[in-house]
């Protein structure tokens, strides 16, 4: 049984300022931003993660540990609805979002809710973490080199 993340996309972007503020001008560009963020994330991990977004899909987003799914004409909200009302076993559903409507209704259909804030400062940890990483790996190769001349 695999856990599956759904992530009310235009609901997290809120909560994180560089991307709340790069989608007023471009909106896909922060929609990719987001993506690439989830992305890195939920790699490695054993869980299925879904990513709603408002409206009508833009250019690909290319992600290998997450899908995407746009509204169209309904809201994201609906499509996160539908399929909680759709899963086999609701328990195993973890819904990102700080919508008090969509929080109550995945509570009331037993999901597990993770508030964007939350999901904001995790993904903090995570971003901060590969940056040390890059860091790291490029001070022991420059230190490699300066030293083996």
């Amino acid at each position: 049984m695999i856990k599956k993340f759904l992530i009310d996309g235009n609901n997290l972007m809120g909560k994180i300022p560089e991307l709340k503020n790069i989608s007023r001008e471009q909106k896909q560009l922060s929609r990719e931003r987001l993506a690439a963020m989830l992305d890195r994330y939920f790699a490695g991990k054993k869980v299925k993660a879904v990513l709603y977004f408002d409206g009508f899909a833009g250019p690909a987003i290319n992600t290998s540990s997450l899908s995407i799914h746009y509204s169209n004409s309904r809201t994201a909200d609906d499509l996160i609805r539908h399929d909680i009302e759709c899963a086999k076993n609701p328990k195993l559903l973890t819904v990102v979002s700080s919508d008090n409507s969509i929080a109550s209704f995945a509570r009331a259909c037993s999901c597990e809710i993770i508030k964007s804030e939350k999901m904001r400062g995790e993904l903090s940890k995570k971003e901060t973490n590969i940056e040390a990483e890059k860091i790291k790996a490029i001070s022991n190769e420059e230190i490699k080199r300066l030293f083996s001349a």
